[in-house]
């Protein structure tokens, strides 16, 4: 398993923008695909986005297409996620997670880090 670690979250007005990065340790990051998750308030955690091994295939929700794009520097061990346009409704901690493989159910990754609170103030 990785270690991952996210940071850059924050509060932010509406149509503004935020870039979450995923550190992750361990010499065998490059292996595994990343997915970021969000979860608001009573609800359950939802799929955002996911990125292959190599960068070469991701995948959005439909909420956040367009909008969000993900991206990752294996040679920096990070994975990043540029949020644009950000709605109040994007509002959320959002979690990075790791596993061998995309998927959109969060129950498929092993791997979590600890989430970073993003407020969208509108």
């Amino acid at each position: 398993q990785v270690q991952l670690v996210e940071s850059g979250g924050g509060l932010v007005q509406a149509g503004g923008s935020l870039r979450l990065s995923c550190a992750a340790s361990g010499r065998t990051f490059s292996s595994y695909a990343v997915g970021w998750f969000r979860q608001a308030p009573g609800k359950e955690r939802e799929f955002v986005a996911g990125i292959s091994w190599s960068g070469g295939t991701t995948y959005y929700a439909d909420s956040v297409k367009g909008r969000f794009t993900i991206s990752r520097d294996n040679a920096k061990n990070t994975v990043y996620l540029q949020m644009n346009s950000l709605k109040p409704e994007d509002t959320a901690v959002y979690y990075c997670a790791a596993t061998f493989g995309i998927y959109s159910d969060y129950r498929n990754y092993g791997s979590w880090g600890q989430g970073t609170q993003v407020t969208v103030s509108s």
